[in-house]
């Protein structure tokens, strides 16, 4: 269960994110930037780093928890953390598209292409890549899941 007192209303949007990739320009200073965010990350409790709330596929260590309210269409709280600092940055990157968005806006969105946009294609390894397709997995296999409860 995530624990939702410490509401990070300071999270940064797509928008935002897009502007500064933008504004940067060269994928040093890009990247750079990615790690930055994810260093502003809130940090999961130690009793939340668990097998199963680890995703798999990623050459680092990633947990994530996945969790939407009882009452119908209740938006996605996600929260997740990586002991790699550029992963952290693309969770920060996942955290401005779906947090806070309903199961059918989850599967709705086009992540690859936000990813493109980003240009993390050419930035991430193999292993990266792989990592960020399981933690985008994960987030849109729990909206299925929260959907076929809805009926």
């Amino acid at each position: 269960m995530i624990d939702r007192t410490d509401n990070n209303t300071d999270q940064i949007t797509l928008a935002e994110i897009f502007d500064e990739f933008e504004f940067l320009g060269d994928s040093e200073a890009q990247m750079d930037y990615l790690i930055d965010l994810g260093l502003d990350l809130p940090k999961l409790p130690a009793q939340e780093k668990t097998e199963l709330n680890r995703v798999h596929g990623c050459q680092s260590n990633v947990w994530m928890l996945t969790d939407f309210d009882d009452e119908v269409s209740s938006p996605l709280h996600l929260q997740a953390e990586s002991d790699a600092m550029i992963v952290n940055g693309l969770i920060a990157v996942l955290l401005a598209a779906y947090q806070e968005k309903r199961p059918k806006e989850i599967l709705d969105i086009e992540i690859h292409k936000i990813f493109d946009r980003l240009g993390l294609d050419r930035h991430l390894s193999p292993q990266r890549k792989n990592g960020l397709n399981g933690m985008v997995k994960r987030i849109r296999e729990a909206a299925m899941v929260k959907l076929s409860q809805e009926g």
